[in-house]
């Protein structure tokens, strides 16, 4: 598989700036399992106020970035391109480690079961071979 490009990921979720969390796609088996980056920049928009002088990634958006990169695997099977992959639950959300602007997030997701438009995935983000979130997800298709 050749590496996902930001205009790649944007054919296949409905994402977009300001809020498309995932800029490339490493690895990917359709319905099955991820590997992506975030490159988390400086000029990041939720930084201005994520803390003034002392930026942090926010828990939230980590999860989200998973998340994305969980719908990417999922709407790549060819019967549900072009749909959405929304959320329909959160479990044992982990936050590890801060992430500061310059890191790297590497978002590695598992979709753990998937049937009738409902499915079960886990995910993780990490820098540097660091954990810094975890999260198991419920999702829908619609």
């Amino acid at each position: 598989m050749k590496k996902l490009i930001r205009k790649d990921i944007e054919n296949i979720i409905p994402h977009r700036k300001p809020f498309i969390l995932i800029d490339e796609v490493l690895e990917v088996e359709p319905g099955k399992r991820i590997v992506a980056l975030k490159h988390v920049r400086k000029d990041e928009y939720y930084f201005k106020g994520h803390f003034p002088g002392n930026p942090v990634m926010p828990g939230v958006l980590m999860i989200e970035a998973i998340a994305q990169a969980g719908a990417v695997a999922v709407l790549m099977l060819p019967q549900y391109f072009g749909k959405i992959v929304l959320f329909a639950g959160i479990d044992r959300a982990r936050f590890k480690r801060i992430v500061k602007p310059g890191d790297t997030l590497r978002i590695e997701v598992e979709i753990l079961d998937f049937r009738r438009n409902i499915g079960k995935a886990s995910g993780k983000a990490s820098v540097d071979g660091n954990l810094a979130c975890s999260a198991e997800a419920m999702f829908a298709v619609s």
